[in-house]
């Protein structure tokens, strides 16, 4: 069993963008696809913006270098005056997983949350990404919801 650790989770830095682009990439090659560099730099610099319908992120920091990420926004829902949180990244360094970096930026996206008054925190994954679903299934409820794309 891998053992624990503490991580500093904290908001994205300017100077952190070598070490955010290491790790989006990373997060990107899981999923079988990669963005031109104009992708990464327009990415960071709406992550480092303060409109408040803009992206957000909060990093994981152990030992002096990032080892997780977690990129978040709010939108309106049309069932509640509250706006409700999208969940839409979420990576831990493979030398890192099983050490509570996941559950770390999950729950610091659930505080986000709770301070902006949203209503609900939803995100999605893949069916074969096992691993985290592990994680997904003790932190929050799995629901009937079947997700389609436009062709």
């Amino acid at each position: 069993m891998t053992e624990k650790t503490n991580p500093a989770v904290r908001a994205l830095r300017e100077s952190d963008k070598p070490q955010w682009s290491a790790l989006w990439t990373a997060y990107l090659k899981f999923y079988e696809t990669s963005r031109p560099a104009e992708i990464h730099d327009l990415y960071f610099t709406r992550l480092l913006g303060n409109d408040p319908q803009d992206f957000n992120c909060i990093v994981a920091e152990a030992d002096g270098r990032l080892v997780g990420l977690t990129h978040y926004l709010f939108h309106r829902h049309g069932w509640s005056e509250a706006n409700t949180c999208y969940l839409q990244d979420l990576y831990a360094d493979p030398d890192v997983r099983g050490q509570g970096i996941g559950r770390a930026l999950i729950e610091a996206v659930y505080a986000a949350a709770d301070e902006a008054g949203a209503g609900s925190v939803y995100w999605l994954t893949q069916d074969f990404n096992t691993t985290a679903r592990q994680l997904y299934d003790r932190i929050g409820v799995q629901t009937p919801f079947i997700r389609y794309n436009r062709k």
